[in-house]
């Protein structure tokens, strides 16, 4: 497993705050068309360790790489003393991303977003249900992840240049059950950045959304990937309940 020390991780979200009004140096390090991977034995470590209704997301920079880490909370919101925190390095996604969204029990709507997170493919077929409670429209999630893919630099762009990098991200906090595997078999979660209108502070803001694998064995002993889209997580700044 993939884990900071608490130094490491000290020093790496530090890094990453010094970066946050260098918009060359986030040009390098934020491909917008990359995603974190998290894996199944990362998310059961955050679900045995956190406390809290949502965990922490830190994002920091660490070898070069721009990397997100989990971090528990305790029942307070705090974030809880530990030993180790769980990362994930931003890389280019190694295939195809499915999305799958159920409705009505019957009817299951397939997107597929290429390695460089564009639509390639997007078809309803009826189905046995994945899941009898979508939690994200997968419509919505797709528009997040392209407006992310197409919008990111611009978005960065002026956040580096009006306001020096004081409203971009530090962390996330995100809904706890959002990541805690639902049945048997967690495969892996693939993480992706996404844009999102905010009525409140009447902008786009940044998100990130979860997107969980599951290992479904077939009749014939054959497995294949079944996926679910998760909630928005929301980021601090602006969003900083404990700051």
């Amino acid at each position: 497993m993939n884990a900071f020390s608490k130094e490491q991780f000290d020093a790496a979200t530090t890094e990453w705050a010094a970066r946050c009004s260098d918009y060359t140096a986030i040009t390098k390090l934020i491909p917008s068309n990359y995603v974190f991977t998290f894996e199944a034995e990362q998310i059961m470590w955050m679900k045995k360790y956190n406390r809290y209704k949502d965990f922490c997301t830190e994002i920091g920079v660490f070898q070069g790489q721009l990397v997100a880490v989990l971090c528990p909370l305790d029942d307070k919101g705090q974030r809880l003393v530990v030993d180790q925190f769980p990362y994930s390095p931003l890389k280019p996604l190694d295939g195809d991303l499915r999305l799958v969204e159920t409705e009505q029990y019957t009817v299951t709507k397939n997107a597929i977003l290429s390695k460089d997170l564009q639509r390639i493919d997007d078809n309803s077929d009826t189905y046995l249900p994945v899941t009898n409670k979508p939690i994200l429209a997968q419509d919505i999630a797709v528009a997040a992840i392209e407006e992310w893919r197409d919008e990111a630099m611009m978005w960065f762009y002026r956040e580096c240049s009006e306001f020096k990098g004081s409203r971009v991200f530090k962390k996330f906090y995100v809904p706890s059950e959002d990541i805690y595997p639902t049945k048997d078999n967690l495969k892996r979660i693939i993480c992706s950045f996404g844009l999102k209108n905010s009525a409140v502070y009447q902008r786009l803001l940044p998100t990130l959304i979860f997107i969980s694998f599951y290992e479904e064995l077939q009749g014939n002993g054959s497995a294949s990937t079944i996926s679910n889209t998760y909630d928005w997580s929301q980021p601090c700044p602006p969003m900083c309940p404990f700051n």
